[in-house]
C-alpha cells in the first residue's frame, strides 16, 4: 500500500471506533508521523465533518496524540451501510487505497457486504471485520463466501486484537530462538497448558452485544484460541502471513474438545451481586439490557486437545471471565517433573512452570534449586524477565497491518471457521441445559470447587 490510505470507518458514532479504533490510530500516526490517513466516517445518523473531527481529536487525546489529530483530514458522511444506494454513493468518492472497517455489530457487517458488489469497490480495497466473524461455523464459512467473492483473500482483515499483542508475539522468541526450551516443546515434557484471561470488569453498557455472546464466544472462541494455535503451532519457515497462517491454521483443524465430552470438559457461571475493586456491583441478570432467560455465562472454562504428534496428551484449558477479584491474565505451561530424583535430595521436585504474564507484560519460570541453608533440600526459585507493552497497543499493531495490507495478525477464513467448530458442540450443550449455570459473587475469584487458576 501507498503510506497515503483512506480509511472508511462504518459505525464512525460508536463506542468501537471512538474506544478502541480512533486512539490506535491516533498512538500509529504519532509513532509514524510520514504517514497520511484520510478518515471517511459513516453512520446513519445526523452528523458534520466538524463532528467527526471532534470525535477524533478527543479519541486521539487519550494515548497524547492532539498533533496527529491537526495532521487527519475526516469528513462525514451519513450512510445506511446495508443499502446498495448508500454504498455506492459513498464508496465513490474514495480514492486511493481504500481501508473499509466495519466497527459495527456483526450482524449489520454481514448485512453490509451482501449488499455490495465486487464492481462498486475500489480496486484493491481491503475489508476489515471485527469479531465474532458469524454466528456459528455455517454463517462463518457463508460469510467467507460472501467476502472472498468481493475481494481475494488477502484484502480481508478479521480483526483479532489479542494476536497484536506484545506477549503473544513474544511467545515467537521465547519458543523458537531458545534451545533450553524449543526441544521441550511437546508432549514429552509438557503436562498441562492453561490459558487464562480474568477481567475485573462487568458488563459495563455492552448488553446489546454480550448478552447475546456471553464469555465462551466472547473471548474463548474469538481470542484465546488464536493464542492457543501460536503457542502450539509447528515453527513456520518465515514470519510472512503465509507460513504463519498456515502453521496456526494447522493446530486449530487438530483441536477438540477434550475426551469428546463437553459436558465433562467445560464449565459455565455469571456473577451475582459483590463488590468489585471496592465498588458495588450489581447482579449481572441486574444490569440493563440483560434478559435472563438467555441464561448468559459470565465465566466459561473449557478443555481442549490439539490431537498431532507433537501434543496429544496435553489438556488446554481456556478460560476467561467478568467480574473477578484478582484476575489472572496470563499463560501458564507447566513441564512434566523429572522421571528420578537422586537419593538424599529432600523437598517438592515438582515440574517446572514457565508463565506469559497479559498485563503487565512479564515472563517467569519456577524452578526446582537447592536450598541456601540446606543444599541437599529442594526449594521453588523463580527467575522472571520483563518483557514490556511493546511500542504499540495491540489495536494499533493490527491498524498496521491493515494499513500497510499485510494480514500476518488477521485471522485467516478457515480458521475462523475452524474456531466455531471448536466450540461448537460445548455450545450445543449448553443450550441444552446439560452443564449447570453456576454462580459466583462480583469479586470473588469465581464459583466453589472450580479448579484454582494459578
Amino acid at each position: 500500500m501507498t503510506d497515503a490510505t483512506t480509511l472508511v470507518i462504518f459505525g464512525a458514532g460508536g463506542d468501537l471506533a471512538s474506544r478502541l479504533l480512533l486512539p490506535a490510530l491516533g498512538q500509529l500516526l504519532m509513532r509514524e508521523p510520514a504517514r497520511t490517513v484520510h478518515i471517511v466516517g459513516a453512520d446513519r445518523e445526523d452528523g458534520t465533518d466538524a463532528g467527526l473531527r471532534e470525535i477524533v481529536r478527543k479519541a486521539f487525546a487519550t494515548m497524547d496524540a492532539e498533533d496527529a489529530a491537526a495532521r487527519v483530514d475526516a469528513v462525514y458522511r451519513k450512510t445506511d451501510i446495508t443499502r446498495p444506494e448508500d454504498l455506492r454513493a459513498l464508496l465513490e468518492e474514495c480514492t486511493g487505497q481504500v481501508a473499509l472497517y466495519f466497527a459495527v455489530p456483526p450482524s449489520i457487517a454481514a448485512a453490509s457486504v451482501a449488499a455490495m458488489t465486487s464492481e462498486m469497490l475500489p480496486e484493491g480495497a481491503v475489508l476489515v471485520m471485527e469479531k465474532p466473524f458469524g454466528t456459528d461455523e455455517a454463517s462463518a464459512r457463508a460469510l467467507n463466501r460472501t467476502l472472498t467473492a468481493l475481494v481475494p483473500e488477502s484484502q480481508v482483515f478479521r480483526v483479532d486484537h489479542f494476536l497484536g499483542r506484545s506477549t503473544t508475539l513474544n511467545l515467537l522468541g521465547a519458543r523458537f530462538a531458545n534451545r533450553i526450551l524449543e526441544p521441550l516443546w511437546s508432549a514429552e515434557s509438557i503436562e498441562s497448558v492453561d490459558i487464562v484471561y480474568d477481567e475485573a470488569l462487568g458488563l459495563e453498557g455492552r448488553a446489546g452485544y454480550y448478552d447475546n455472546a456471553g464469555a465462551l464466544v466472547d473471548m474463548v472462541q474469538s481470542h484465546l484460541l488464536q493464542v492457543l494455535a501460536v503457542l502450539a503451532m509447528e515453527e513456520p519457515a518465515t514470519l510472512d502471513e503465509v507460513d504463519f497462517r498456515a502453521a496456526t491454521g494447522a493446530v486449530l483443524r487438530a483441536t477438540t474438545v477434550w475426551g469428546d465430552d463437553p459436558v465433562a470438559s467445560s464449565r459455565r457461571a455469571r456473577y451475582t451481586a459483590g463488590r468489585v475493586e471496592g465498588a458495588d456491583k450489581p447482579s449481572y441478570v441486574d444490569e440493563p439490557g440483560v434478559d435472563p432467560a438467555r441464561h448468559t455465562e459470565t465465566l466459561a472454562e473449557a478443555t481442549f486437545e490439539v490431537r498431532n504428534a507433537r501434543w496429544a496428551g496435553v489438556p488446554f484449558r481456556l478460560r476467561s471471565g467478568k467480574a473477578l477479584g484478582d484476575p489472572a491474565r496470563e499463560i501458564v505451561v507447566r513441564f512434566r517433573p523429572v522421571r528420578h530424583v537422586p537419593t538424599g535430595l529432600t523437598g517438592s521436585a515438582e515440574g517446572a512452570v514457565l508463565r506469559f504474564s497479559l498485563g503487565p507484560d512479564r515472563m517467569s519460570l519456577e524452578l526446582n534449586l537447592n536450598a541456601a541453608e540446606d543444599p541437599f533440600e529442594l526449594e521453588r526459585a523463580t527467575l522472571s524477565a520483563e518483557l514490556g507493552e511493546g511500542a504499540l497497543k495491540a489495536y494499533a499493531e493490527v491498524l498496521s497491518g491493515v494499513l500497510d495490507g499485510d494480514p500476518l495478525l488477521a485471522v485467516r477464513g478457515d480458521a475462523a471457521e475452524q474456531c466455531w467448530r471448536i466450540v461448537d458442540p460445548i455450545l450445543q450443550a449448553w443450550r441444552r441445559g446439560d452443564v449447570p449455570l453456576e454462580e459466583y459473587a462480583a469479586g470473588s475469584a469465581g464459583p466453589e470447587g472450580w479448579p484454582p487458576v494459578a
